[in-house]
């Protein structure tokens, strides 16, 4: 809280009338319109409200007053949740005639709320809402098939239909229920009382209250009790159909989670009223938010057509022409962008509202009684210039992308709050935002959209805000037609609950007890808890406890989520114990964490699960292994775990307690369950990839000469792929012919045989352990020999002799031929086929659909080849001799972009090894300007080649772009040289640091590519350039301020593309 001044200062307050205040000042239809010093970009000004009050003010409604907040201080100091908490405002006291104490409207000490949320959470964690997937996609494609046959001249309700699509998609989700929206021209009955009722709400809450009850509105108040009861006896019905159906047990939807849910706090269920207010609440916030954020999107893409291009594209790059799946939404780095500044900037639920639990000064000085509500005007607060730049109110999706994102929210707490704040934010974020995300994805797959061009944005209120009367036409993309009829969703994702895809792994009276202990509120970490129980077994140990936290007991091995919210219900008292004075001893407790977190809550990012390892460790208790952490946005929490538990977890347990055998009968140490049950296939079928296309290489040629050999090829893009300077190639690898040959040859498997692969277990191949693979060889040969000599190799052999000589499990299965392996077994050992990415060193402007690769050849080659498909690279194998066009697959990938505009600034690249290759791809475009416009300043490159007769690659194109300006370079020759062209690029940055510090001054921009080493090491030097401008300038600064500061320049005026 800032410290309060010596004299209070007075709320300011626009003049209203007497006894009524300012209660006919707000427009009924448009209240937010009416605020002083409305929002901009709504494109509504009211005359009656030509003066503007600033940052604060008080508005009074007939004697209640209300206090206005909109800028990032002043919303970010009523978010701390000890000094404020949420309050029902006048409107929302109107809803709750229909939906009494749903999550959205109950009182905060309301415990109906507090019993609904407990429940409901585990239900919209990551994996419960990545099982509804096929759902979401279902109600997706319907809205995309009636959007393609409507045809391309036919202009579409924009807002309505996406409140059909978000409506069904809510209703199918999350109880089982088909409004059927798409298949009538009017909206079901209950959309058109939930919209007149939440009209008639806002329209209630602004009635004076000195009027009796119903004198002046009678025919409105019948027609709003008729609207709740329409509201209710929908989720009435709903209800008894669910109870009405014998096979309702199977569900794991949010109606079933209310149905059988158990409050882990007090034990009690949800009552029928409270499961009907909160099927309600789901209906009107799950449907009426997403449509308007979905509906602002468009509309906002449709008027910024390089944001539209961007996202198409990254749209066609990740998911091509084929099916959409739930793995493509976490890599689409910019529609998610797009998403997160759409809500910046027009925000569905503009403001939101809380009340001071004390008397309190706003910024140490404006005076707020208890309980007097205050509005967080969002409008306002996510366009402050003081956090967004004095461009805060255009639409720019690159502010939103995911470094500068965490930039903005580290430097400015709050700033971005469309989801509300802590304990009583939307419970239903991960669910909105992956909606959102497929379906943009989807329709700008399948279409290009023409707004109607006559449209100004105007704005429509009710519980939320959306654009009024939108429209706009679909036309199919690249011919397409529309379908005869649905092609079918994809297949439920499965949950990974447990590591055998079912129940945990029957429990066994034998092994090393254990507890296992979990700390959750959405279910993510309690699915991880089982998957340690299900695995426990396996590695010799008795699971003889699996349950939260508030239940521990010895030796715990614990996973912990951190959120926007204190710590999870689910982990009370034992994780909160650290966290208070005086906790109790903790001697002789072993221990291990593993937490989750999402990186958009920057502010608790991981906290609460670093804060409980540290202070276990600090209580006494013995840390068995570092740590682990996984970002649950990235959608690779199982991925994450499976690493640490294997790698981390395991091993130091059996180091620690070194159990005699694995519990599991049958097993051993060295012994591995197979994990794939393979049939063989003769009929011949393919599968084509659907994330990459199919490019050819044209011309593979040598650059040099000597040892040191690099090589430029040149590759025709697939039709309708196109890149930007500073964009990578990716390359999808191929097991070279003779290699598959032999495995084939190995496992007696005809040559054109396909193989089917079903797995048992929830695992990600491959499995990373190499002795253990030698071990499962020695468990298969049938000799004494054979075994005797694969243990020798797996245990004192291993490093000299497998690692050593790189000799791969194919090697080992030729060279001990009794070994009788089974082909899923082998399989299982495969390392996974990734893709491997290069830098484009050409322009689009020398050709758009031919990109250039320069490279070095690494000789370093295993010993014989080896089916490890990420080990073998595919470029330098490119054959430089005449032969039919060799064809690659591939996808584009984004990476380090040039500034998108000319003008005073400057950049300065530093690039090691073959550095000419990113600088090369944007000189092309700098040499290219408007001769009627005054020339940009020159870009200035630091190059680092070692030798300058061999490394000083396209020194002839360089040459000319210096003659026309396009780019000054300075070279640093790392093996010869004299003068200030010898030594590396970091020496001769501090050479040039004269020329370099003007240029810094007029606002120049630094793109870094190169490895770890070199980006440290101009760090460094970049820090000693501003010591010594400090020093000049009669200031000084520590070195970890220097390296803060240089911290917060990162992905702004320094970016870097580091490889290593």
């Amino acid at each position: 809280m800032p410290e309060p001044v010596e004299e209070t200062v007075p709320i300011p307050e626009p003049q209203g009338l007497p006894l009524l205040g300012h209660v006919r000042s707000i427009n009924p239809d448009f209240p937010l319109g009416s605020m002083p010093n409305p929002p901009r970009l709504f494109h509504y000004h009211p005359a009656d409200h030509a003066h503007r009050k600033g940052e604060i003010y008080r508005l009074n409604f007939a004697g209640s007053t209300t206090v206005v907040v909109s800028t990032h201080e002043l919303v970010n100091e009523t978010c701390d949740e000890k000094r404020f908490q949420k309050t029902i405002s006048k409107t929302l006291q109107q809803v709750r005639n229909g939906v009494h104490d749903g999550l959205f409207t109950a009182h905060n000490n309301s415990e109906e709320w507090a019993i609904a949320h407990r429940i409901l959470m585990p239900a919209f964690g990551p994996l419960s809402i990545r099982n509804m997937y096929p759902e979401m996609h279902d109600v997706a494609a319907q809205l995309a098939m009636k959007w393609a046959r409507h045809g391309p001249s036919a202009p579409i309700h924009v807002t309505d239909d996406f409140t059909r699509l978000t409506l069904d998609t809510i209703a199918l989700c999350s109880m089982d229920f088909r409004f059927n929206s798409f298949y009538s021209p009017q909206l079901h009955p209950f959309v058109e009382a939930m919209g007149d009722f939440l009209k008639e709400c806002g329209a209630r809450a602004q009635r004076l209250p000195l009027l009796p009850a119903g004198l002046l509105h009678r025919a409105r108040d019948q027609k709003y009790e008729r609207d709740i009861e329409v509201l209710r006896s929908t989720a009435q019905s709903v209800l008894d159909a669910r109870r009405a159906e014998r096979s309702s047990n199977d569900r794991k939807d949010l109606l079933s989670a209310m149905l059988r849910g158990v409050d882990p706090k007090t034990g009690r269920r949800m009552s029928d009223d409270s499961i009907m207010d909160n099927l309600i609440t789901f209906l009107i916030a799950g449907h009426e938010t997403t449509s308007g954020t979905l509906s602002f999107a468009f509309y906002q893409l449709l008027r910024h057509p390089d944001a539209y291009a961007k996202a198409q594209q990254e749209v066609g790059s990740v998911v091509g022409t084929g099916p959409i799946h739930v793995d493509h939404l976490s890599r689409l780095p910019f529609l998610n962008a797009v998403l997160r500044e759409t809500l910046r900037v027009n925000a569905p639920i503009p403001m939101f509202a809380v009340e001071a639990k004390e008397d309190t000064l706003l910024l140490g000085k404006y005076p707020v009684k208890k309980g007097e509500p205050i509005v967080n005007l969002l409008a306002r607060a996510h366009v402050d210039p003081a956090v967004f730049g004095e461009d805060a109110d255009e639409f720019k999706p690159e502010r939103m992308l995911d470094a500068n994102f965490d930039r903005l929210n580290n430097e400015f707490p709050n700033c971005w709050k469309p989801f509300g704040n802590g304990a009583r934010g939307c419970i239903g974020r991960p669910f909105a935002w992956q909606e959102a995300l497929l379906v943009m994805a989807m329709l700008l797959q399948n279409f290009n959209f023409v707004l109607d061009p006559k449209y100004t944005l105007g704005i429509k209120q009710t519980l939320t805000i959306k654009p009024a009367d939108m429209h706009f036409r679909a036309i199919l993309r690249d011919g397409l037609t529309p379908p005869p009829s649905s092609t079918g969703c994809p297949a439920k994702a499965s949950n990974g609950q447990h590591a055998n895809g079912g129940e945990p792994a029957a429990a066994t009276t034998t092994g090393i007890p254990m507890t296992i202990l979990y700390g959750s509120n959405s279910g993510t970490c309690e699915a991880l808890a089982q998957r340690v129980a299900a695995d426990a077994s396996t590695h010799g140990f008795r699971v003889d406890k699996l349950d939260c936290l508030d239940s521990a007991n010895g030796k715990l091995p614990a996973t912990n989520p951190s959120s926007s919210s204190p710590p999870p219900t689910r982990a009370s008292p034992r994780q909160r114990r650290p966290l208070s004075a005086s906790p109790p001893p903790l001697e002789g407790v072993t221990y291990a964490v593993f937490g989750c977190g999402h990186r958009d809550w920057t502010q608790t990012f991981h906290r609460v699960p670093k804060l409980v390892d540290c202070t276990l460790a600090d209580r006494g208790a013995d840390r068995l292994v570092d740590i682990g952490l996984s970002d649950v946005s990235a959608a690779a929490t199982f991925s994450d775990f499976e690493t640490w538990e294997d790698d981390k977890l395991w091993p130091a347990l059996k180091e620690r307690f070194k159990p005699e055998a694995d519990g599991r009968p049958g097993s051993s140490a060295g012994s591995a369950t197979t994990a794939l049950k393979v049939q063989v296939l003769n009929p011949r079928t393919s599968a084509l990839r659907q994330d990459v296309k199919e490019a050819v290489v044209v011309e593979a040629r040598t650059l040099t000469s000597g040892s040191q050999e690099k090589r430029h090829i040149e590759i025709k893009l697939p039709e309708g792929m196109t890149y930007s300077a500073g964009d990578y190639l990716a390359v999808l690898p191929s097991n070279p012919e003779q290699t598959v040959r032999r495995v084939m040859r190995r496992f007696k498997l005809q040559w054109d045989a396909q193989i089917l692969i079903e797995s048992e277990i929830h695992t990600s191949l491959p499995v990373n352990t190499a002795q253990k693979n030698v071990l499962v060889l020695a468990d298969a040969a049938v000799d004494d020999k054979t075994k005797a000599e694969l243990t020798r190799l797996a245990n004192d052999g291993f490093d000299k002799e497998v690692t050593g000589k790189r000799c791969s499990v194919l090697d080992l299965l030729e060279r001990f031929p009794t070994v009788e392996l089974d082909v899923g077994t082998f399989l299982s050992m495969m390392p996974p086929i990734r893709v491997r990415q290069y830098s484009i060193s050409s322009s689009p402007l020398w050709k758009p659909d031919h990109v250039t690769i320069t490279y070095s050849v690494v000789h370093a080659l295993p010993l014989r080849p080896r089916l490890l498909l990420w080990r073998r690279l595919l470029l330098p194998r490119l054959p430089l001799r005449r032969r039919p066009p060799r064809r690659i697959r591939t996808p584009l990938r984004r990476t380090l972009q040039p500034p998108r505009r000319s003008g005073a600034d400057a950049h300065r690249m530093r690039l090691r090894r073959h550095g000419p290759r990113p600088l090369s791809r944007l000189c092309p475009r700098a040499s290219r300007h408007d001769p009627q416009r005054a020339p940009t300043r020159p870009r200035h490159a630091l190059l680092r080649l070692p030798i300058p007769e061999t490394d000083d690659l396209y020194r002839e194109e360089f040459d000319e772009w210096e003659r026309l300006g396009a780019v000054e370079v300075r070279r640093a020759y790392s093996q010869a040289g004299a003068g200030a062209e010898a030594g590396h690029v970091q020496d001769r940055l501090w050479a040039d640091r004269y020329d370099v510090i003007p240029l810094w001054v007029e606002g120049a921009k630094v793109y870094m590519c190169g490895a770890r080493k070199v980006s440290d090491a101009v760090r460094d030097v970049w820090v000693k350039v501003r010591e010594e401008y400090l020093r000049k300038e009669g200031k000084t600064e520590g070195e970890d301020e220097a390296r803060t500061w240089f911290e917060g320049l990162r992905n702004v005026r320094y970016v870097m593309d580091v490889f290593d």
